[in-house]
């Protein structure tokens, strides 16, 4: 008996800075005639239960995508740690799956892959594994992942304790790499430019 849907949260990430973006909201930037944050809605929506978005500017524009918006609960843009937990803090399911707003072309069954193997490898955590680009060995992609609701309260320690790295808060839990070999799929625009390659 497999993770029902129902019983899933999606979690769009979309509360940074844009820095390297020269300081955009990411998930509001055009990517073929729609924002970056409505194919993630999309994409994400068709896989889980239900969805909510963290944001912390242009909050208005993001509810307009009709699904919640939570800015995150701590100060400061502490990085997607902080909207994983501000997302695991309004999660009603036993799971939450997080996406991040600028990666739009995710595989359809990512979030189905991730449920079938944390309960196979009885994890807290189950992760995309995936090159970076054709050919490279792949890597973990921890903001792709499917987390169970109950690490709310090691998250937040986590971040009280001044950690920022997700890697090294899973690191302390359960967590299962589950690999996936297309590399386009996880790309995400950290710049103008990367955000034209991907539109390409």
């Amino acid at each position: 008996m497999g993770i029902d849907r129902q019983d899933i949260t999606g979690l769009i990430l979309a509360g940074g800075r844009g820095s390297r973006m020269g300081g955009v909201d990411k998930g509001l930037q055009n990517f073929r005639g729609s924002p970056l944050a409505l194919h993630a809605v999309m994409r994400l929506g068709a896989q889980v239960g239900q969805l909510m978005i963290n944001a912390n500017r242009n909050l208005s524009a993001y509810e307009a995508l009709e699904v919640p918006v939570w800015p995150d609960s701590t100060p400061d843009f502490a990085g997607p740690l902080a909207g994983m937990l501000t997302g695991l803090e309004h999660c009603e399911t036993a799971w939450m799956a997080t996406v991040p707003c600028d990666a739009p072309l995710f595989p359809l069954d990512m979030v189905q892959r991730l449920a079938d193997a944390a309960l196979a490898h009885d994890a807290e955590i189950a992760m995309v594994s995936a090159p970076e680009h054709p050919g490279e060995p792949p890597r973990a992609q921890p903001v792709f992942c499917l987390l169970r609701m109950e690490l709310s309260e090691s998250l937040a320690a986590f971040l009280q304790s001044g950690g920022r790295k997700i890697d090294e808060w899973t690191a302390t839990r359960r967590t299962v790499l589950v690999p996936f070999d297309d590399a386009p799929a996880f790309r995400n625009a950290n710049t103008l430019d990367e955000l034209h390659r991907l539109t390409a």
